[in-house]
């Protein structure tokens, strides 16, 4: 419990710090800085799948949903600024620009992600197989709600 009390709260000091220093960074940086976030949590999620359909290693799993919830609570909302509704010279985003006019939406469904995120980190770190499994469906089901609504094909 200590443990996820302390990356949430590192999660929101991420948020200020993230929210100060995008202010320098071009919309084109923001872009990709997201991109890499999103790659490096689905990478995690492989890893957790592959070991909830093969062999179980509560290590591999505890470190890959910490890894998820890290990034789900380090402030990834600011790597939306302004500019980052469209393609940026090489730069392609996939954000629906519905995205940007639907913030408080955007936030409820951000929120149940970082929720489910911190109760997989939660399961993981327990050893929890069976609790693994269940948030996990749920990380996957709060991804989709985003996708579904917030990201072209």
């Amino acid at each position: 419990m200590q443990r996820i009390i302390a990356s949430s709260l590192l999660g929101v000091f991420a948020l200020g710090i993230a929210s100060t220093a995008t202010a320098d960074l071009t919309p084109e940086e923001q872009i990709r800085f997201r991109q890499a976030g999103y790659s490096f949590m689905s990478w995690n999620m492989g890893r957790i799948k592959s070991n909830l359909d093969g062999n179980y290693n509560p290590e591999q799993v505890a470190a890959a949903a910490n890894a998820i919830n890290a990034i789900a609570t380090s402030g990834m909302g600011s790597l939306f600024g302004p500019g980052t509704d469209r393609n940026v010279g090489n730069v392609k985003t996939r954000v629906k620009p519905e995205f940007f006019d639907n913030l408080d939406d955007v936030a409820v469904i951000a929120g149940n992600f970082v929720a489910a995120t911190n109760a997989l980190a939660a399961a993981a770190n327990a050893g929890d197989e069976i609790e693994v499994s269940t948030t996990f469906g749920e990380v996957g089901q709060a991804c989709k709600a985003c996708h579904d609504k917030y990201r072209a094909d």
